[in-house]
């Protein structure tokens, strides 16, 4: 097969986001990061992720650091390289919508703080929801790449995603992401969904994956022989399982071909051999479960993420109805169905896992039904891709009206009113919107940063580590 393509694959790490949080909880520290930046800096990716998605929340509400003085000290001690962040549309990293004036106020700090490219993607791929972000990040001089929410269902088809696609691109995308957070896309299907990709828009083609189902790497693999641009991977410390697929492994079966990447070998071991010591670290800490590592077939059967998965696994072992696991990975793709089949990905995914595991444990669908369930159900989110169980939203929702505009229009301006309520908590703008983000969290997070607790050794950074082969 030949290479629809002879120019060289571009590769974003994502080392210092998606990889940690889909293996460690998201519980990787600045101190765990800053001995390896100089080398990461030095590596010649396309860009590097290192903000948004969870840790934002991670960094304030277990670690105590300041997420906003994380990105500075992050592109402080790598300028050369573009910074990549993940960013919810509406949603921006919190877990509702938000007024137009926090998404823009947002996208603007997030740019002048270091970020250089947004992702920005909607769980629900409504375009509504897109747009506001989209049109901040490109005026306050970001690189705009939107996303495309890969899933699986009878709505969702090679067609669907190419029109998205179309979309985004007139919406203004300087690129457009390809977000399979399930590991769902296969191999061939990743050829063919990214040649008609290309065939119909003309920005770059950025390919994102996890290796849950142990197909990672070949899908990574089709793509770059159908043309992609731009992958997505990981260090191969914490690669694979959950993770994305090795940084290192595509780079040498890459190299030598049309699309050698230029990256080298022996400045990426560098990297991850200090990576793999953090890794080790949080192991025996029992912060990176060593289950999170294994490739598990079972995600392509019941398209439930790895993050999702856990989730209802704590929520089961709360109720004391482990054993009810297999019932609930049944039961999500029919509340799946039940509510016109949306992608599961943040916060899509928590909300139809939740109710399934309601749905198990009550003996009885949709006895109890969560705010989070009615909401969608009523289009607070946004579009459903495909049609809704009318039953099931009666029974849900009982006569409350449906929602058909873009949800945010039904929210007035709201950062002044944010400003307010910190007034006297908040040191400057970015706190501001800390606190919008995570109203309950930040306060604590403000009080334990303004008046820390004297530590052993408070400005203490992690040691490079090194690979000890002994004598």
């Amino acid at each position: 097969m030949e290479f629809l393509s002879n120019k060289p694959l571009l590769i974003t790490d994502t080392i210092l986001r998606d990889a940690h949080q889909s293996q460690a909880a998201t519980r990787m520290t600045i101190e765990d990061m800053l001995p390896a930046c100089e080398i990461l800096d030095n590596m010649g990716y396309w860009s590097i992720e290192c903000w948004g998605g969870a840790t934002f929340d991670a960094c304030i509400r277990f670690l105590d650091e300041d997420p906003w003085e994380r990105l500075r000290t992050l592109k402080k001690h790598m300028p050369k390289t573009k910074l990549q962040m993940l960013f919810r549309g509406q949603n921006i990293l919190g877990y509702k919508h938000y007024a137009d004036d926090v998404v823009e106020e947002f996208c603007q700090k997030s740019i002048e703080n270091g970020i250089d490219v947004v992702r920005v993607f909607d769980a629900l791929n409504d375009i509504r929801n897109l747009r506001k972000a989209v049109e901040s990040v490109k005026k306050y001089g970001g690189w705009a790449e939107v996303a495309l929410s890969y899933t699986v269902s009878p709505v969702h088809n090679d067609d669907y995603f190419v029109n998205v696609a179309k979309e985004l691109e007139k919406m203004g995308a300087d690129s457009v992401c390809i977000k399979d957070m399930a590991n769902l896309l296969l191999p061939y299907h990743a050829y063919d969904l990214v040649r008609k990709l290309k065939d119909n828009v003309s920005v770059p083609i950025h390919l994102h994956t996890h290796n849950t189902a142990g197909t990672g790497d070949m899908v990574n693999l089709m793509a770059a022989q159908a043309g992609v641009d731009i992958v997505d991977c990981a260090l191969s410390a914490m690669a694979n399982g959950t993770s994305q697929p090795s940084t290192e492994a595509l780079v040498a079966t890459l190299e030598g071909t049309e699309r050698d990447t230029g990256l080298s070998l022996d400045k990426l071991n560098e990297a991850s051999v200090h990576f793999r010591g953090v890794a080790d670290r949080m192991m025996k800490e029992g912060i990176l479960d060593p289950k999170v590592l294994r490739a598990d077939a079972k995600a392509l059967i019941y398209q439930v993420p790895g993050g999702m998965l856990s989730n209802m696994m704590g929520q089961l072992k709360d109720a004391h109805k482990e054993d009810k696991l297999y019932e609930v990975l049944a039961e999500v793709p029919r509340v799946r169905k039940d509510f016109g089949y949306p992608p599961l990905v943040t916060p899509t995914s928590q909300i139809v896992g939740t109710q399934a595991v309601m749905n198990v444990i009550m003996g009885e669908r949709y006895k109890i039904v969560p705010n989070e369930s009615k909401g969608m159900l009523r289009g607070e989110y946004g579009k459903l891709p495909g049609k809704v169980n009318e039953e099931v939203r009666k029974k849900c929702i009982g006569d409350d009206e449906v929602i058909t505009c873009r949800p945010a229009d039904l929210l007035k301006p709201e950062l002044e009113q944010y400003r307010k309520e910190a007034a006297g908590m908040a040191k400057c703008e970015e706190d501001v919107l800390t606190y919008c983000l995570f109203p309950k969290v930040a306060p604590k997070f403000f009080e334990k940063r303004d008046h820390p607790q004297p530590k052993e050794d408070p400005n203490a950074v992690r040691e490079l580590y090194v690979e000890d082969i002994g004598c």
